[in-house]
Parts: C-alpha cells; sequence; structure tokens
C-alpha cells in the first residue's frame, strides 16, 4: 500500500516553495569571482536588451522610454525575487500585440492600470500554488501562439521597415493592415528600406562570423551613424518622440476608479495570463540549458511585484524573456545579481547617454524586431508537428490562425481546450480490457484493446469470468469500457475485475462500476473487485461500490481461491 503520510511529509513546505534563487545562491557562498562573472553576463544582456526595449515599446505604440523604464524597475525586481537563477525581465514581444490593443483602447495611462492589475493576479495565482498548471499548456498551443505572435510583429514592422506613408491610421486588424500598408506601397522610402536591410544583414552575418559580438547594438550604432553622418530623411526617436528622459519618474499610483478597473479587467487577466506563460516556459529553458530546477510559483509572485513596480513608474507588461535568458546562461551568469547589474546598466545608460537615443532611425529598430519575429517562428517545430501527429497538427494550426485573425487569448484558450479534448480521446484509446472468458464476441467496442490471457491465476472454472482493466479509467473510456461489462453473461455465477492495473479512477468510471455491480447482484452473480488501490477503492465506496454486494480482494489468486473455498 502506498505511504501517503510519507508523501505528505516530504511536500515542499511554503518557505521552501517562495524562497527567491537570489538568497538561496548568497547562502551557496558568493564572491568576487562570482560577482565579475555575473557582471559580464548583466552587461552582455543589457547591451541586447537596450534596443531590444526600445523597439518593443514603439512597436506596442508607446514612447521608447516607457521599454527602458519596464526594463529597469521591473528587470531588477524579477532577479531580486524570482525563482529562477538565470531569468532576465523586461518587456517582450509576445506582449506587443495586446499591449497595441489595449493603449489603441484605453490610452497609456489604461496600459498602466492593466499592468497594475496584471501584477496583483500574477501574484495571487503564484500563492495558490497555480504554477504548475500554467505549464500544463499542450506544445503545440504554445509553438502556434508563439509562431503566430512573430507573423503579427512582422507585419507591424513593415510601416516603419519600407518608411511607408498611409493615408490616415493603419487597422489593427491583420487583413485589414495588410491592405492599407499595400495600398501604401508607392511612398516606400528607399533610405529606410536600406537602414532597415543593413540592420537585418548586420545582425545574421554577426551572428555567422562573430556570435559573441552584441549583433543588436552594432546594427543600432552603425544605421544610426549613418542617419547621422549622411543626414537621411528617415523618422528617428528624435523626430518622432523627441527623444528620451534621462532621469527616471517618480512613482505614482494609476486611477483606481472602480468604472475603470471592470473596464480593463480582461486587458489584466491576458497581460497575466500570457505573462505567467511566457515567465514559465522561459524558465523552463533555463532549466534545460543549465540542469537546475526554478521554483514556478515564487518566479509568478516575482512578476506579479515586477509589473506593479514597473507601472508605479509609467512601465507596462514585464515577463520572463527567453532570448535575454539564454543570452544570460551562454554569458556565463552564476545567479540573479547578474540580471540586476542588467538593469542597473540601463539605468546608467538613461542617466548618462539618454539624448544619444534621438539619434536610432525607426527602420533600425524595425530590422531588430524583423530578426525577432522571425526567430520566434519555430521552423524545426512546426516541420516536426506537421509531421508526427494530424491531431496535434490541427491544434497547432487552429491556433495559430486565431491568433493572426482573431485574437490572442482566444487562440491559446481554444487550442487548450482542442489539445484537451485531443489527449482525452488518446488517453481513452490507450485504455485496455483482457478477459480469460470470452466476453466480446460481437460488436466490439472500437476504442477498447482486448486480449485472450494474462499471466495471472491459475485455470479459471468455467462459471467465471475475470476481467482487467488496464490504463487511466475516466470518462474519456468509461462509456466504452461499460459496454463491455454489461455483457455479463447470465450462465456465469462470478465475475472477478482487477484494477490492480488503474492508476486513476473518476466518478464517471466509478458510476459505470456501479452499476455493473448492481446488474450482477439482479442476476445473482458474485462480482469481485480486486487489486484496487486505496484511492481507488474510496472511489467506489463513495459511489456505492462497496460490502456485502461487492466484494474486495488483494489479487485475482486470491478471489478465485475465495471462490473455490
Amino acid at each position: 500500500m502506498p505511504d501517503f503520510t510519507a508523501d505528505q511529509e516530504s511536500r515542499p513546505t511554503f518557505r521552501e516553495l517562495f524562497t527567491p534563487k537570489l538568497i538561496t545562491v548568497l547562502k551557496e557562498g558568493y564572491g568576487w569571482s562570482k560577482l565579475r562573472q555575473d557582471g559580464i553576463s548583466g552587461l552582455t544582456v543589457a547591451i541586447v536588451a537596450l534596443p531590444l526595449s526600445m523597439a518593443i515599446a514603439i512597436a506596442s505604440g508607446v514612447g521608447p522610454e516607457r521599454g527602458l523604464i519596464t526594463a529597469i524597475v521591473g528587470g531588477f525586481l524579477v532577479s531580486l525575487l524570482g525563482g529562477s537563477r538565470f531569468q532576465i525581465g523586461g518587456p517582450a514581444g509576445a506582449f506587443i500585440v495586446l499591449v497595441a490593443a489595449t493603449v489603441a483602447r484605453h490610452g497609456v495611462d489604461g496600459l498602466v492600470l492593466a499592468t497594475f492589475m496584471a501584477g496583483i493576479i500574477l501574484i495571487l495565482i503564484g500563492y495558490a500554488r497555480l504554477g504548475t498548471f500554467v505549464k500544463l499548456i499542450p506544445y503545440p498551443v504554445t509553438i502556434g501562439f508563439t509562431a503566430g505572435i512573430g507573423i503579427i510583429i512582422l507585419t507591424s514592422q513593415l510601416r516603419d521597415f519600407f518608411g511607408l506613408m498611409p493615408t490616415g491610421e493603419v487597422p489593427a486588424e491583420f487583413l485589414e493592415k495588410l491592405a492599407a500598408l499595400a495600398a501604401a506601397a508607392p511612398t516606400v522610402s528607399i533610405a529606410a528600406t536600406g537602414l532597415a536591410i543593413g540592420t537585418v544583414a548586420i545582425i545574421l552575418l554577426q551572428r555567422r562570423f562573430a556570435p559573441s559580438w552584441p549583433g543588436l547594438l552594432i546594427a543600432v550604432v552603425v544605421t544610426s551613424l549613418a542617419t547621422a553622418l549622411f543626414g537621411l530623411p528617415v523618422e528617428t526617436i528624435g523626430t518622432k518622440f523627441g527623444g528620451i528622459p534621462s532621469t527616471l519618474p517618480m512613482p505614482a499610483l494609476p486611477d483606481f476608479s472602480p468604472d475603470r478597473v471592470l473596464l480593463l479587467l480582461p486587458d489584466a487577466v491576458a497581460f497575466a495570463l500570457l505573462g505567467a506563460i511566457e515567465s514559465l516556459l522561459s524558465a523552463i529553458v533555463a532549466d534545460g540549458m543549465t540542469g537546475r530546477r526554478h521554483r514556478s510559483n515564487c518566479e509568478l509572485v516575482a512578476q506579479g511585484v515586477a509589473n506593479i513596480g514597473a507601472s508605479l513608474f509609467g512601465g507596462f507588461c514585464v515577463t520572463g524573456t527567453i532570448a535575454r535568458t539564454a543570452t544570460n546562461v551562454r554569458s556565463g551568469a552564476i545567479g540573479p545579481v547578474s540580471g540586476m547589474l542588467h538593469s542597473a546598466i540601463l539605468l546608467g545608460f538613461m542617466l548618462i547617454a539618454a539624448p544619444l537615443a534621438a539619434y536610432i532611425p525607426l527602420a533600425s529598430l524595425a530590422g531588430v524586431l524583423v530578426v525577432v519575429a522571425y526567430n520566434m517562428i519555430e521552423k524545426h517545430a512546426l516541420v516536426a508537428i506537421l509531421r508526427a501527429s494530424r491531431g496535434d497538427t490541427i491544434v497547432l494550426a487552429v491556433t495559430f490562425l486565431l491568433v493572426v485573425l482573431r485574437d490572442l487569448t482566444e487562440g491559446i484558450v481554444v487550442g487548450f481546450a482542442l489539445g484537451a479534448i485531443l489527449f482525452i480521446d488518446r488517453m481513452g484509446k490507450a485504455l485496455a480490457v483482457e478477459t480469460k472468458a470470452p466476453l466480446m464476441l460481437e460488436d466490439q467496442a472500437d476504442t477498447v484493446a482486448t486480449g485472450g490471457t494474462f499471466s495471472d491465476g491459475g485455470r479459471v472454472p468455467s462459471n467465471v469470468e475475470v476481467h482487467r482493466i488496464s490504463g487511466a479509467f475516466f470518462f474519456g473510456s468509461a462509456s466504452t469500457v461499460g459496454r463491455v461489462l454489461d455483457r455479463i453473461s447470465e450462465h456465469r455465477k462470478h465475475v472477478v475485475i482487477d484494477c490492480s492495473q488503474v492508476p486513476f479512477l473518476d466518478s464517471t468510471a466509478a458510476n459505470v462500476l456501479e452499476g455493473t455491480a448492481r446488474k450482477a447482484k439482479r442476476v445473482g452473480v458474485r462480482f469481485f473487485i480486486t487489486g484496487a488501490s486505496a484511492p481507488v477503492r474510496s472511489m467506489l465506496e463513495a459511489h456505492g461500490v462497496a460490502e456485502p454486494d461487492t466484494e474486495f480482494a488483494d489479487t485475482i489468486d486470491a478471489a478465485l481461491e475465495r471462490l473455490r473455498r
């Protein structure tokens, strides 16, 4: 019998679940050599995060300074309080669609309030210990919505990439946006297009020939110098936004009027769910690269605090970022100090070199995001899913199309539902029924496997039917198993159903066995259940499958011995 008491005692305590990894790393011993290594990693990540944070903010419909604020405040709090040694927090490309839509509907003030509310939701999810369930999203759904976001980001950058000047506002809807940009094709700017293509080329060449160099920063610096030296007629951060401030703003609470809170609640929930998914996926990637294990619920609490902190300074959604986290790991980071230093370095840039950002061309940042969007589409994973399973392909395709054509949240919810249905179907087909007395002579159930013999016990008497159920016995397979058990032959006087290979049984399955036991009693058949674990037997007894109408035995042999006596 399983030792459930010992299992409960081995469960992690609240302290173990929610202690930040920074404290764990410091307790292990942290000296100057580790600080130096984290400093190098933090500098490397900051160089990557600097142009990316501003580009994501601009693509989201807000000023570039808000991207830096998000990376500085949010990134620092994620590393300070998080459950991962290597997580780097900040603005993420996955949020561009949601953030831009929120800004369009409710303005920047609404975005800040929604971010604050999302932080509270994330803290509640973390303390409710739901982090494990967030990670249960099927892989095809993850690949589908990531690819869909990549396509949306790509199309959102076409205007700045080609320097287009469309008449009126560009629609947010995917197909309408493409139509509006196509209509503006005659206004393409040779200078902007050249800068954007040059940015992409520099990044790709750097990755090919000098992978250790900061390609994103080099590309932005080179194109900014070209713009300034040659006086190229393109939009820059300075011409569009007037540059970025050289200090952090004073913290302030957003407007918490009840009507405003209710209006923004759907956006806040979407921010929280996507933030939880993205952060935990990023932490899992870091675990895979390092062999470490993150604390998912602690990470969600930290993400919540980071979103609240960023919103107080005017920032927006904070999440764990896969690309920057992977860069942090590859750079040899030791622990969360690296992420904290990355935020400090970005703050130093803002305090000292903010005026230089005014020379950055928007076409260059569009080139950066085009590369990011392309990398978000995981080509190898797409091909593997398309080759492996028709069901997974359908889940992926539906998620992708809904994200692109409808809504990100809708795509995730529908994709998850389809993935769950597919899983239920597969689990139902995985359940098997074996028998020692021919039972399914006609109209065999199409989703229940049946075999002629199994090894337990000796020769079965002619008036006994023995059936073994193998696999999870739940609502997905209960009806087909029920059709098998309903054919109990009235000329046999004893039936043994072995559940030793049933790890799980739900109320639907228990109800099926209760109906079988009731029928056996009605026709005068002695009914045994063998090998039932304590949780399975408890579920059965709760549904009326109990002594004296149903007899329980540890093994098939024990049941047959009692019948012989």
